[in-house]
């Protein structure tokens, strides 16, 4: 077994197969998670939703789940086969996307989109781990970054078939159609991506086969000051990453008056093209200059962050759709730059048979935080504004929590730079 993993890995082929299928897996992963923000505004007219209940839907109730779910998944890939777990994974998060097109009330669609929740937990952790396993150190964010293109990817596709789906068949064609390609995926994986031994490329052991303590894990991370840094910037970019993506295409559509065809094609190339070039890039940059010092992982995050705080606070104060769209291009360029470089810092600093269980340890923690209270709190501002400012009160919400969240973000990445260096150095195995 040990010979055919090394074997099925021994070409740049082999690996690039791996991951640009992992990659295609993580596009799934968001294009379902997506579907709903492009969609939430036929959903809300049809079961008389408020923003709050939205921002419930598309946030908290997804991701406590999401985050749950995922601790154990990830004890189980740090010991188990990883190909086989992402495999099924996939199959239940495409089929209870396809489910939630049948749903006749508020509590089923909570229900379906929880179901999404625990399927999609079983994806990146996994699939970190093999990625991790497949390329050396120095290769590994660029490599982390292409695999998080997969975030926009899906971005794109579920802003551009969600919009043109529900503009000319309706919300719940929308989400059968594009939940069914998943479940074929699924067998794709299942049978033609091979599971590497751990270590591969780093001709490291990995002792027995022994689960790693999610406590033992834990406090490794923790006792590292990057770690609790680079987490918590982490979790305040997605904090607003997660709340733009869940609430632009309602913000449009209230205050600008967009249909939601012509705006999904905005926003899949915006935050889908422009998004994956960012992030794919910004791995591959933070690999070059953290050859000559490390602290550049956390560095280029951090710069990219506060490039993007102008424009994220402009695109809330002018008058008309065009220049908000064009405004919203560099942030949509910008801020998922950071994925790429946290995994692969966050990989560093733990044993080869912790690293799915680290990945879900920084999920939990940029999940709850960015996926679970970002879109919330923006719905429940809006419904607090709403009195005031009618239509406009989600685009003051978002106004006055997005900028000020992002410059947060930018300080815990540049903290985090101060002790990775010697942090890295201090990593078991």
């Amino acid at each position: 077994m040990k010979k055919n993993s090394e074997t099925a890995f021994s070409t740049p082929s082999s690996r690039y197969y791996a991951l640009g299928l992992l990659t295609v897996v993580y596009a799934f992963n968001f294009i379902d998670r997506q579907l709903l923000a492009i969609l939430q505004e036929s959903i809300k007219e049809e079961l008389l939703l408020s923003d709050g209940q939205l921002g419930l839907l598309a946030g908290f109730a997804f991701a406590v789940f999401y985050v749950t779910a995922g601790i154990p998944i990830a004890r189980w890939a740090d010991r188990s086969n990883r190909r086989n777990i992402v495999s099924l994974s996939l199959f239940v998060w495409s089929f209870m996307t396809a489910l939630s097109g049948f749903v006749q009330n508020y509590a089923q669609l909570v229900m379906a989109r929880i179901g999404v929740g625990i399927g999609e937990a079983g994806g990146s952790p996994p699939s970190h781990s093999i990625i991790s396993d497949i390329f050396p150190p120095e290769k590994r964010a660029g490599a982390l970054g292409f695999y998080s293109t997969g975030v926009n990817i899906g971005i794109l596709f579920g802003f551009l078939l969600g919009g043109w789906l529900n503009e000319f068949f309706g919300w719940r064609v929308a989400f059968m159609v594009v939940g069914a390609p998943g479940i074929l995926l699924a067998i794709v994986v299942r049978f033609t991506l091979r599971e590497p031994i751990r270590g591969l490329v780093e001709n490291r052991a990995t002792g027995d086969d022994t689960a790693v303590p999610f406590s033992s894990v834990m406090r490794i991370l923790w006792t590292r000051r990057s770690f609790r840094h680079m987490a918590l910037g982490a979790a305040l970019n997605a904090f607003c990453g997660y709340s733009i993506a869940s609430w632009t295409a309602s913000f449009m559509i209230r205050s600008h008056g967009m249909s939601t065809g012509e705006l999904g094609t905005w926003l899949a190339m915006i935050s889908g093209l422009c998004g994956a070039i960012g992030v794919f890039l910004g791995g591959m940059l933070a690999d070059r200059l953290g050859q000559k010092d490390r602290r550049w992982y956390m560095w280029v995050p951090a710069l990219a962050g506060a490039v993007c705080v102008p424009f994220m606070a402009s695109v809330y104060l002018v008058g008309s759709a065009i220049p908000a769209l064009l405004l919203s291009i560099v942030p949509g360029l910008l801020h998922n730059v950071y994925l790429g470089s946290t995994l692969a810092c966050t990989h560093g600093l733990v044993g080869l048979r912790m690293r799915a269980l680290a990945s879900a340890i920084l999920f939990l923690i940029l999940n709850l935080i960015g996926l679970g209270m970002g879109p919330l709190l923006v719905g429940m501002l809006s419904d607090q504004l709403q009195p005031v400012h009618a239509e406009h009160s989600l685009r003051q919400a978002m106004l006055y929590l997005l900028p000020g969240v992002m410059v947060w973000s930018t300080i815990h990445f540049i903290l985090a730079a101060r002790s990775l260096p010697e942090d890295l150095a201090q990593a078991p195995d």
